[in-house]
């Protein structure tokens, strides 16, 4: 920021306060492009995963794409591990998992997810970039909608939103490549060798995309995320939020540089209104905390920037806590905090208890229910059952299927199947008994399942086997 433009920052008169139709028309918000030490770790986060989205259906780990939610098939492929419908409890552990860790981040720093990491964030940012890119700065980009329609201000519409329809739509394609085979997807889309499933639901985030990153931005934050409604529930004393120092701004004032302002009576606030004019959201930081805050630290960096220009200590817009503020410390271990890490910390460890303890192999016996028993000539006794056998496995395996629980008792058919990765298959098996081994109506019998080349891959299924009163 220059001196003059520091100048006319001090000539801004303060914001008039009045009272607000909630009903009323949306002011287009004219950010003002600010660089400083949180924006340098804003790029590092939002970076890393706009590219970690796109490049990731790209990645093949065993030969497979890395991230592949094949809904035909009903599997689920995340980063070398295969997830069936029946994993799906373990999904959602997981997803509660996260929800835990997002809590405990947000009552220790505050919103730092939806300022740094929240994909709405990171694309509007990026949208806000290449509007800047093509229309200029604030003034331009205010001056240039007020300006009637020329050659230039269409020329400079339609680069904007032609970047803008590009970013969404590799953002749709690459969405759609997590649930159809990206390298098959995307020559089939150049041809128009494709069904219109896929091509709709490209063109539908395209969409989406473009009108939340491009034309809503603020208001998604406002008014459809919910988090931004119950994060104060997560907040305590000693949660860092982004705040203005009251004690060290106020009165707020311009002032000439190098002028002593406790002479003027005057805090260290210049109110130049550049942490408005730099925030996303529209709003006043000096206001106190606000739900529309999503914690960006843009202000943080706007206002340093004004304190270097006037030779004041920085921090006057910081993260800081409720009780630093009131003149104390904050308290990194509190028992929210604590109770947080233990309960992560004991859920991340059954989560992988279970994952390590996972068997890929699935197998559901069913009785004849039409039939409860046959007679045969010979007077033994013969029960049919309906065995669905799924290889949860990328490998193809060899399994032999046997029987326990009824002494003597044999298996009438095929005992041996060879599944493919991935397979499922349904058999249906006889098992015969003769009546004197058999000392009560229904008797527990057990089918087991093992891999031929794999002792570790097995599984057993409980059934009942009947005989005449």
């Amino acid at each position: 920021m220059s001196d003059q433009d520091l100048i006319d920052l001090q000539e801004v008169a303060p914001a008039e306060v009045g009272e607000i139709d909630l009903y009323q028309r949306r002011e287009k918000i004219y950010t003002r492009k600010i660089e400083g030490y949180f924006q340098r770790i804003r790029l590092f986060t939002g970076w890393p995963l706009l590219l970690g989205y796109i490049l990731l259906p790209w990645v093949s780990w065993n030969g497979q794409q890395t991230v592949l939610f094949d809904l035909p098939a009903r599997k689920f492929n995340i980063l070398g591990l295969t997830f069936w419908p029946q994993d799906f409890p373990m999904l959602a552990f997981l997803l509660i998992i996260a929800a835990f860790s997002l809590f405990a981040v947000t009552t220790l720093a505050g919103r730092v997810w939806c300022g740094y990491t929240c994909p709405q964030t990171v694309w509007t940012s990026i949208f806000m970039w290449l509007e800047q890119q093509t229309e200029g700065g604030r003034n331009q980009r205010i001056r240039l909608d007020k300006a009637p329609w020329s050659p230039e201000k269409l020329a400079r519409k339609i680069a904007k939103h032609s970047s803008w329809l590009f970013i969404s739509f590799v953002t749709g394609l690459t969405f759609v490549g997590y649930f159809y085979p990206i390298r098959q997807f995307v020559p089939d889309l150049a041809t128009l060798n494709i069904n219109g499933w896929p091509l709709f639901w490209t063109l539908f985030f395209t969409f989406a995309t473009y009108i939340n990153a491009g034309w809503m931005r603020e208001q998604v934050c406002t008014y459809m995320c919910p988090y931004a409604r119950f994060q104060s529930v997560m907040f305590d004393h000693d949660t860092l939020i982004v705040s203005y120092d009251k004690g060290r701004g106020d009165p707020r004032g311009s002032r000439k540089r190098n002028t002593d302002y406790m002479d003027l009576g005057l805090g260290e606030c210049i109110d130049c209104e550049l942490c408005v004019q730099v925030c996303p959201t529209g709003i006043d930081i000096r206001d106190g905390l606000q739900y529309e805050c999503i914690g960006c630290a843009l202000c943080v960096d706007a206002c340093d920037s004004v304190m270097d220009k006037m030779n004041y200590p920085r921090g006057l817009i910081r993260y800081t806590s409720e009780h630093e503020l009131d003149g104390g410390t904050t308290h990194w271990l509190r028992p929210r905090i604590i109770g947080y890490v233990l309960v992560l910390c004991i859920m991340t460890g059954v989560f992988w208890y279970n994952m390590l303890s996972r068997i890929p192999l699935e197998l559901t016996t069913i009785r004849d229910r039409n039939q409860l028993y046959v007679t045969t000539d010979s007077g033994a006794i013969d029960n049919i059952y309906t065995l669905q056998l799924a290889n949860m496995d990328r490998d193809k395996h060899e399994f032999m299927i046997t029987i326990s629980g009824i002494e003597g008792a044999a298996i009438i058919g095929e005992t041996s199947h060879t599944l493919d990765g991935g397979e499922v298959r349904t058999i249906t098996l006889r098992v015969r008994a003769e009546p004197t081994l058999l000392d009560k109506p229904s008797t527990k019998l057990d089918f087991k399942a093992a891999a031929t080349d794999s002792p570790s891959l097995q599984i057993t299924s409980e059934s009942r086997f009947m005989k005449p009163l």
